[in-house]
Formats: C-alpha cells, structure tokens, sequence
C-alpha cells in the first residue's frame, strides 16, 4: 500500500519545488523591473532640475559686420602698408673708421626693435642684430618710404605684406638724415604693390583724427587710432643738436617700437604723415608720438629717386631760434635774424659776414625769423651766389654770398657722411659683394701660394652675393665664368659686362689642412643690385 503512494508523494514534492523555483524566477524579475523604473525616475528628476531655472539660454545671432568710416580706411590703407625686417652686423671701431659724434644718438625712442650696439669685438663671423620697422607703398614699382633710421645701417633689408609671410630682399636708394626719411626699392614682389593715396599734410588741423598703421613690437598691420595733438613740433637731443627740417605733427595715436616709417594717415584714408619718434620714460608709448609731415616726406622722396640724396643750401652760419626782439632792436633791426657765429671757411664767412649781424633779406626776400631763413636758403642752388642784406652797426651792408651745400658744410658737426666720402665709397661698389687684393710675390710667399693668376679676397660682405654662395677671405680667384683673372681690372671687366639675373661662377682656391684645392662656387646675381666692394 504504501509502495503505491511512493510515487504520487513523488510526483507532488516536484511540483512544490517547480513552483518554488517559479515564484522565485518572478520576484527576482519584478524586483530588477521596479529597480530599472526607480533609477530611471531618479535620472530624469536629476535632469529636470537646472542649476539657474530662471536663465535663458543664449544664442549667437547670424554675423552682420558693422560698418564705420574707420574700418573702410583700414581697408583701403592696410595693402600699402609693409612690414620690414633688417639685419645689422657689428663691426668693430676700427672696420668702421668713425664712431657717432657724442650727443648725436636722439634722445627720444626711435621706434626701432633692435637692441643696442655691443661692446667692440673682433669675430671671425659675427652674429647679425635683427632689427623690425615699418614701411608705406607710394609707387607700384616696387617703391617705399620709411624711416632712415630704419635701413641706413642695415646690412640686409627684407620686406613682407600684409597677409602674406614671404620675404622679399630690397635695397636702399637713398637716405635723407636731416628728415629721417628713406627710400627703398623691394624686387621681386609682383603685382603686391598697391601704393598709399597721398594727402595734403598742409591741411591739417589740431583736433583731426589720426590714424597709425605699422608693426609694433613685431604684431604687423597694427592699427591705432587718436587726434592731431600738435603741429610743428621740434624735437632736440640732449646735446642739443638742431634738426631744422624736423617739424613734426604731435599724436596721441598709440605708436611703439616697430611703428617707425608707417603711415599716419587722416579720415580720408590718405597719407598726412611718416610715424617717425616717440617721447617716452618708458620706451613705449605714452601719448606722445610725432610724425613727419607727408608734404616734406614727399619733397624727399622726390630728390631721392632723382640724386640719391638731398641737397639742401646753406650760407655757414649759426643763430639762436628764441631771439629777444629787444636784441634785434640794439642791433638794428626791427626783424630779421641774429648771427651768433659764422663757420671759418664758409660762404659768410668768405663774404665778410660776422657776428652780430643782423640778416634782414636774402634774394630780395624780407627775413622775420630763422624757420623762414632756412626754407628759403635750402632752396637755393648749391653754387649760386645770392645778395644777403645785413645790418652791421646800425647800417645796411649787402653781401654776395655763393649757397654751400649743408650736407658738407657741416658734416662733423651734423655727423654726417660728406657728399665726397659717400662718393668715393660708391666708387667702389661691385656686384659681388667681395673685397680683392692682387698677389704680389711677397703676399704669395706668406701665403703659401704658387699658383698662377688670382687674385686674394680680403673681405666679403654679409648677405652679399659672394656670402649666399660660399665665398670666404683668404679664397684666391683664379677664374669667373671661366675666364681668367689676375688683376683688379680683371675683376671689373668681368663685372661690367653682367647684369641682375645673369649666372655668375667663381673658380677659387682654398687652403685646406694640407694644400690648396680648387673649389667651383657659383650662383645667379640678384635682383638687389650692387653690394659693397
């Protein structure tokens, strides 16, 4: 009996457990179910609550420019305006030959980026100083006006336009000292010209807006913005040195170092001023920038491209610019001009002027005041002799007085290089930028060199032609472009007969550890012209 219960009881106690694991399968499923619903509520109600429920969210509104009559100037101004760079190589006092008369450097920051002259040494190669201004196109031939300070003692100079970081090499056509004004000329560029409109610097009024444009501290195409603060501006050294000719306009237009030789430029968009100086305790800007009128900039620039400089006439004579009218009147003369001293040698001098005469009248031109006796004297052709009418003691004595050209006449005082130094030096320019010495026997001998021909390379110019293919002193020049050379005039021959562009190879020797060996160095001439020789 009870073996046949055995399998029900079985049978049933099976079941239980089927329903057990059941039971459990569905409440571990309703517990994983309500879970997911739970954190899922617990997300959403994190999501709803924003940590400022009262701000609305902001959105960029579609690009509109806005338009004003500064930002269409800059537009039409920014392409003319070029960044400059320039090189400088150290030289010792001796490779100079002249050092700059004490005083000279001007007290005002010449907005330059180049540190200070280091102290003499001799290297073999020394490091080249880099230097950055600014520069404005006035003529798409690849013309630009900048700062003399800028490029005069450059020995390479390498322009780049705006937008645009290729670097083109240019030369220097001239400089004028007296303005600060340069010239130079970028080859090579294409049809990136794009010349600034010139304005009538004649029209400016104090109270005009200004605007400058340049690169300071090396951010290129800088644009600042202020007002004419002053006109006519003189600005003296502490050796108070006279610069006549630096009238300046005053703005508080920011202008820094790097800003030198750009434009500043009036509401019209045209060209009223070359930024030249700053005075500043700081070096930097402190609103007080002065820039040279365009309508002298110009009258430069102008003598420049035609002579290569500026020639301006003198008499040989100093006065004081603050004469006491009461002076004048002991002296007698109501106007005029009060002679303190007359320079030994010069036109006055050798007309029989003196001191404490009075000059009342040149060419038949009345005189009130010395600004006035300096335009109309500079003027005047160097050579041609002009009536001077002075008062001497209470009467009138006129004078023929022969116009010198100021450059010369005062060229130590001024530190100038005299028309007949720079003259001579340009003498001796060549294309190749090398300094050459005929072999005598004795040089041959010291040297150790028995070849035939040649002539000895003493120097070579940094960035010249000569430099970029390898050329070094002491290199002896057997050959260029395979004909012979054993003569100074050899050299030139050669020299004369090429042009910019042309192929150009140099067979040289050179002294090795053991002997001379020939070496083959060659290259095409450059578009910058002449290097120094």
């Amino acid at each position: 009996m009870q073996e046949a219960r055995r399998p029900a009881l079985l049978e049933r106690l099976r079941e239980r457990k089927l329903l057990s694991f059941a039971l459990m399968a569905v409440t571990l499923s309703l517990g994983i179910l309500i879970g997911t619903i739970i954190s899922g509520g617990g997300v959403s109600a994190a999501d709803e609550k924003a940590a400022a429920p009262d701000a609305a969210p902001l959105k960029v509104p579609d690009p509109v420019p806005v338009e004003n009559q500064f930002t269409e100037i800059v537009r039409r101004v920014r392409p003319s305006v070029v960044n400059i760079r320039v090189e400088s190589i150290p030289e010792s006092r001796e490779a100079r030959g002249r050092q700059t008369p004490e005083g000279m450097e001007d007290f005002f920051r010449r907005f330059f980026g180049m540190p200070g002259a280091p102290e003499d040494f001799d290297m073999p190669t020394p490091p080249r100083r880099p230097g950055e201004g600014s520069g404005v196109v006035v003529d798409a031939h690849g013309y630009v006006m900048t700062n003399a300070h800028v490029v005069s003692e450059a020995d390479r100079v390498r322009v780049r336009f705006p937008d645009d970081d290729e670097m083109f090499d240019a030369r220097v056509i001239g400089v004028d000292e007296e303005t600060d004004v340069a010239v130079i000329k970028v080859d090579g560029a294409g049809d990136r010209f794009i010349p600034a409109k010139l304005g009538n610097s004649d029209a400016v009024n104090v109270g005009d807006w200004a605007i400058a444009i340049g690169s300071p501290f090396g951010f290129r195409e800088t644009v600042t913005v202020g007002i004419i603060s002053a006109k006519s501006r003189e600005v003296q050294g502490p050796a108070r040195i006279s610069r006549p000719f630096q009238k300046f306009f005053q703005t508080d237009a920011a202008i820094n170092p790097g800003n030198s030789g750009g434009p500043l430029v009036n509401i019209r968009g045209e060209v009223v001023g070359i930024n030249t100086a700053i005075v500043s305790r700081s070096g930097a800007y402190e609103g007080l920038g002065f820039s040279l009128p365009s309508n002298v900039a110009v009258e430069v620039y102008n003598q420049i491209i035609k002579h290569g400089r500026v020639a301006r006439g003198s008499i040989g004579i100093t006065f004081s610019n603050n004469q006491d009218q009461a002076t004048l009147r002991v002296y007698g003369a109501e106007k005029g001009v009060f002679v303190t001293d007359v320079k030994a040698g010069g036109p006055a001098d050798e007309a029989g002027m003196q001191p404490e005469d009075v000059i009342v009248e040149i060419d038949g031109v009345q005189i009130t005041d010395g600004d006035q006796l300096i335009e109309l004297v500079a003027s005047l052709p160097v050579g041609e002799k002009v009536p001077v009418k002075v008062m001497r003691g209470g009467k009138a004595e006129t004078l023929q007085v022969e116009i010198a050209d100021r450059a010369q006449l005062f060229a130590e005082e001024l530190g100038f290089e005299s028309p007949e130094d720079a003259e001579a030096e340009e003498a001796a320019t060549v294309l190749f930028g090398i300094s050459v010495q005929e072999l005598s026997s004795s040089r041959r001998e010291q040297l150790g060199y028995d070849g035939e021909g040649g002539v000895l390379v003493t120097a070579v110019e940094p960035t010249s032609f000569s430099d970029d293919i390898g050329m070094l002193p002491n290199d002896v020049i057997v050959a260029i472009n395979r004909r012979p050379v054993a003569t100074m005039n050899d050299v030139r021959e050669v020299q004369n007969g090429l042009k910019p562009g042309d192929d150009v190879a140099f067979k040289v020797m050179r002294r090795g550890p053991d002997e001379w060996q020939a070496l083959y160095l060659a290259g095409v001439l450059p578009e910058s012209g002449p290097r120094r020789f």
